[in-house]
C-alpha cells in the first residue's frame, strides 16, 4: 500500500471520526482489502461544478457525513464572503436514495452551526422544487441531495446559487477553492440536532407558502 494512502487511513483511524467509521476501516484492513482501501482514500471526493457525486462509504473519496460536512463548510465560507453582513438563507431538499435524508440533515446541521437560516424540506422533493424554493424564499443558495440516474451505491450533492440554478462561473470555481481549503473535519462547524428536530420549539413550521411548498419548515440555529 502506498505511504500516502496509509497515512490518510491512519488519520481517519486516529482522528475525530466516529467509532462505526473507524471499525469499518479496520475491518477492511483486517481483510487485506487493499483495493477498496486504495480507492476509498487515494484522493478527496472532488467538489466539481455541479457539487459532489460518488459511491457511499468510508474514506476521503466516498460520500459520507464527513465529506458532505467538509463540502458544506466550504460552501458556507464562500457564502459568508459573498454576502457579508447579511443573514444568509439556504434551502435544502433530498430525494429517496439511501441516506439522502441523512446527508440532507448533516448539510442543515453545518449551515445552522454557521449561523444560517435553513429552509429544510421535511420530506423528499424533486430537484426542480428546490430550485423554485431558492427563488421563492429569497435564499442565497440551496442544496439537494441526489445522484439522479446513478446506481443505488451512489449519492450526490448539488449546489445552487441565489438564482435557483446550479452554480456557474465564477461561483462554481470559487466554491471549489473554498472546499479544497478544508483539510480536516475539525474545521467543520457542526451541531447535531435530534432526529425529530422539527418538533422542537426552535424549529418553526411556516404554513402554505405556495401549493408546491406545503409544510415547508424553517430550521433555525439554537442560541
Amino acid at each position: 500500500m502506498e505511504t500516502a494512502i496509509r497515512s490518510k487511513i491512519d488519520t481517519w483511524l486516529t482522528g475525530n471520526y466516529d467509532d462505526d467509521t473507524k471499525n469499518e476501516i479496520q475491518q477492511l484492513l483486517d481483510a487485506g482489502n487493499e483495493t477498496e482501501l486504495a480507492d476509498s482514500f487515494y484522493k478527496p471526493l472532488e467538489f466539481g461544478t455541479g457539487g459532489l457525486r460518488g459511491t457511499m462509504g468510508v474514506g476521503s473519496n466516498r460520500m459520507n457525513k464527513y465529506t458532505v460536512g467538509m463540502a458544506t463548510q466550504g460552501l458556507a465560507n464562500y457564502l459568508k464572503q459573498s454576502f457579508p453582513g447579511e443573514q444568509i438563507k439556504v434551502a435544502i431538499a433530498h430525494d429517496s436514495r439511501n441516506k439522502s435524508d441523512y446527508f440532507a440533515r448533516i448539510t442543515a446541521d453545518v449551515f445552522s452551526a454557521n449561523g444560517f437560516k435553513v429552509y429544510f424540506f421535511k420530506e423528499l422533493r424533486p430537484t426542480p422544487e428546490l430550485s423554485f424554493a431558492v427563488r421563492h424564499l429569497g435564499c442565497h443558495s440551496g442544496v439537494v441531495i441526489t445522484a439522479s440516474h446513478n446506481p443505488k451505491e451512489y449519492n450526490g450533492y448539488k449546489a445552487y446559487w441565489n438564482d435557483g440554478a446550479q452554480m456557474i462561473a465564477p461561483h462554481d470555481k470559487n466554491v471549489i477553492k473554498e472546499v479544497e481549503k478544508i483539510q480536516s473535519v475539525d474545521e467543520v462547524k457542526l451541531q447535531m440536532l435530534p432526529l425529530r428536530f422539527w418538533e422542537r420549539s426552535y424549529y418553526q413550521v411556516i404554513g402554505m407558502v405556495n401549493p408546491l411548498l406545503q409544510q415547508l419548515p424553517v430550521y433555525r440555529t439554537i442560541r
